[in-house]
């Protein structure tokens, strides 16, 4: 898997698509990064992130936002109930 950078880096790439942390600690070890229709986690005890785990609230105001960050960063998502891949 590619590296997507430290915690502090996916804030900084994460943040043109109007997602953040809130500031509030999450679960033990993960930091929740908030946007439009989503929360994104990812983990801390790490200092270089490979994966991030995606939780769709809102359909319709998600999809369009991970699909765009899927285009511009290059990245790649997979569902793990599915298996299916999205670009």
């Amino acid at each position: 898997m590619a590296e997507l950078g430290s915690p502090r880096a996916l804030e900084r790439r994460l943040r043109p698509f109007n997602i953040a942390p809130d500031g509030a600690k999450g679960s033990i070890g993960t930091l929740a990064f908030y946007g439009p229709g989503l929360v994104i986690e990812v983990p801390t005890a790490v200092e270089t992130i490979n994966q991030l785990m995606a939780s769709v609230d809102d359909d319709e105001t998600a999809w369009p936002v991970l699909a765009r960050i899927c285009r511009e960063l290059g990245w790649k998502m997979m569902d793990p109930e599915s298996g299916r891949t999205f670009m």
